[in-house]
């Protein structure tokens, strides 16, 4: 069972005219429950004229604090996303999971040096990370490159500003602005000029221990790309879609998905069968059958939906997160997988 927290609204600060920082209380008992690597997310459940909501967000917090912010930027038509920057209050209370996710940042006591590129909320878990970079050691360094339309929308401004003052010569961000051209600020969208003015220019000096991606998919792939030409290895090179999922994509399926598939869920040491059809994705199958499998985004960005298969093939038609070693594992994405066999066993618990 996908177990969530109780957690009331501490402080709601405004940090563009579309994004808001929501920092949230956590009880002395839930302490333990609620620590987390810089880089993670949280879960939120919100019942919304009567939909209930499931949405990610990204931690921004250090993790020395005892408190959790995240920052959450409104969409269009969203549904968590607007009401959270229209309608939430500080003593409001949240239902929240405890922290999960990839994207992570593994502090020592030992000198890192630390390069990140990010645009507009991306900019999120970033803010973790390079806490945590420069709280770890005094000679460790963190260099960013972050991109919006103009400092207006610049979601965190002034605590990257203070992070300046207070690591002078160890933080260093160069924003790049895509629609105002604005003092200390680099004009356009970031691109393969930028990346390399700031990290082969300006820094040509410092050795990198990691390179921090994240922002839109077409960020994600110029920037490694990037990174790869000048030969970074791979394996040095962590990233995070960090695009909106509150409206759900619809999803292609292969040609050949036809047919009934019987499947067997394991969740919380309990099995549930169920038929679903082979067009179907499996975690929406899952779902309408009131099966309280872990889910947040259903857009294939987080990694709460993961299982493994433990008989069966089942396809995914789309994964940014599972490495190719992990596939081969039998670990799936859920909300992007659909059945091609006519039996498929999926364990969320054995990931």
């Amino acid at each position: 069972m996908a177990h969530f927290y109780p957690l009331t609204i501490k402080h709601i600060k405004h940090l563009t005219p579309s994004s808001v920082a929501i920092t949230l209380s956590i009880p002395k008992e839930h302490l333990q429950t609620f620590h987390f690597e810089p880089g993670q997310y949280i879960t939120i459940k919100k019942e919304i004229k009567g939909k209930e909501l499931r949405r990610a967000y990204s931690i921004s917090s250090s993790p020395k604090s005892d408190s959790i912010t995240i920052g959450v930027k409104k969409i269009d038509g969203g549904g968590f996303s607007d009401y959270a920057n229209t309608k939430l209050k500080e003593g409001d209370i949240l239902e929240v999971m405890a922290p999960e996710g990839r994207f992570v940042f593994n502090a020592t006591s030992s000198v890192k040096n630390i390069a990140a590129i990010a645009a507009g909320s991306g900019i999120t878990p970033i803010m973790s990370i390079a806490k945590a970079v420069l709280d770890s050691n005094a000679e460790s360094k963190f260099v960013l490159v972050y991109g919006n339309k103009s400092y207006k929308e610049t979601m965190f401004y002034t605590d990257l500003m203070k992070l300046q003052l207070e690591y002078a010569n160890r933080f260093f961000v160069y924003f790049t602005n895509s629609q105002t051209k604005e003092e200390n600020s680099l004009f356009g969208r970031i691109d393969v000029s930028t990346i390399n003015y700031a990290l082969k220019n300006k820094h040509k000096d410092v050795t990198f221990d990691g390179y921090y991606l994240c922002g839109p998919e077409a960020l994600i792939t110029l920037a490694s790309a990037t990174l790869e030409e000048n030969e970074v290895p791979k394996d040095k090179i962590h990233f995070e879609l960090f695009t909106s999922t509150e409206i759900k994509e619809e999803l292609p399926v292969t040609e050949s998905a036809d047919g009934k598939t019987q499947v067997t869920v394991v969740v919380d040491d309990e099995e549930f069968s169920l038929s679903m059809n082979k067009k179907e994705i499996v975690l929406d199958a899952v779902l309408k059958e009131n099966i309280d499998a872990p889910y947040s985004c259903q857009g294939g960005v987080c990694s709460s939906c993961i299982a493994r298969v433990t008989e069966g093939k089942a396809t995914m038609v789309k994964n940014q997160i599972l490495t190719d070693g992990e596939i081969e594992e039998g670990l799936i994405l859920t909300c992007q997988a659909h059945p091609i066999t006519p039996t498929l066993k999926v364990d969320f618990d054995d990931v």
